[in-house]
């Protein structure tokens, strides 16, 4: 007789989490959840590990519990704060994917013995590829791009083939779930409370007010602090005499300045990345890439060299950051990335 396989489930307290646990119990899987601390926001895990233990109990699953906050500071959050003070947009979420929830997670499954893990993403797999999640308004394949290669054959993400109502729908015909299908959505960053600015704050010195300066160097207004400021931001700052609307073209961190100019002068066509990871070992090809999360893909040609890539694009893109990620797919299935180091 064939052994049930073990999938450790990562919970969250959510409805995507506890239906997903749901799914794989029902599917006749051996079942033990993971609430992981992560981070120190006032009073968010004395909330959800309640929700995550309550839909444990429901579901008729082991709940663990691990304080990884050391270690999410060290692989999230500094960098999260060093990025900004670099002058740089940073991805927390990717990190976090990467070093945390299938890194530190997959650990862990290993020490319960679980064959597989899986999480309330989503997105889908092959074991080889991921690829973008039916309900393309909740697809998370973004920022999953830089999970290890490796793991790729143990994850499962029953939600990938399902709609964002379709779960809400199942949580709400089942008795002693009905209260998660009405939560609200978690945030995007969830150790960030109110705005990213408030959050560096208690961290590093923010309100520093200095010099705007147009693209050939003169200075043409002030800014409140250049940390204040994203790559394509419009507001927040003032330019003497300006008809036009202008816009964030680059941050100069050690000066405390930005450069500020017309939309025009925001395209880019052509994008350097570093740190890849790649699902398929071409070194030139022709694909898309998706520049920001909830932008549309572009076409474009890839060269890798090492552990670098230049991306020629198609058509030009407006507000391009670097410390972002670059994700390429071809049509739905993603096969990797990079972070963005010069645009």
């Amino acid at each position: 007789m064939e052994k049930i396989k073990k999938v450790l489930v990562g919970m969250s307290g959510g409805v995507d989490s506890t239906v997903t646990t749901l799914l794989l119990k029902e599917e006749g899987y051996e079942v033990e959840g993971l609430y992981m601390k992560l981070h120190s926001k006032p009073g968010y895990h004395e909330i959800h590990q309640a929700r995550a233990q309550k839909a444990a109990d429901y579901v008729g699953v082991k709940l663990h519990v691990l304080d990884l906050e050391e270690k999410f500071n060290k692989n999230v959050f500094q960098p999260f704060i060093d990025t900004y003070a670099e002058g740089k947009t940073p991805n927390p979420c990717a990190l976090c994917n990467r070093t945390m929830k299938f890194g530190e997670m997959i650990k862990f499954a290993d020490e319960i013995g679980a064959d597989y893990l899986a999480t309330g993403h989503y997105i889908k797999t092959d074991g080889e590829f991921f690829y973008q999640a039916e309900d393309d308004t909740k697809d998370q394949s973004y920022f999953l791009f830089y999970v290890h290669k490796e793991i790729l054959p143990r994850l499962k993400f029953p939600l990938g083939e399902r709609k964002k109502s379709d779960i809400k729908r199942i949580a709400a015909s089942i008795e002693g779930l009905e209260s998660f299908a009405s939560q609200a959505e978690s945030s995007e960053i969830c150790f960030v409370e109110t705005t990213y600015t408030d959050l560096l704050k208690d961290y590093v010195d923010v309100d520093q007010e200095g010099e705007v300066l147009n693209q050939e160097g003169k200075v043409v207004g002030t800014h409140k602090g250049y940390m204040h400021y994203t790559i394509g931001k419009r507001k927040g700052f003032t330019v003497h005499g300006a008809h036009d609307p202008h816009f964030v073209l680059s941050i100069n961190p050690e000066k405390n300045q930005i450069v500020v100019g017309k939309k025009e002068e925001l395209e880019c066509k052509r994008v350097v990345l570093n740190n890849l990871n790649m699902f398929h070992d071409k070194k030139e090809f022709t694909t898309t890439v998706k520049l920001r999360y909830r932008t549309k893909s572009v076409k474009c040609k890839v060269s890798i060299e090492d552990d670098s890539a230049v991306v020629e694009l198609e058509e030009g893109v407006f507000g391009v950051a670097v410390g972002q990620a670059a994700v390429f797919y071809d049509e739905n299935k993603l096969l990797g990335g990079g972070w963005i180091t010069q645009a």
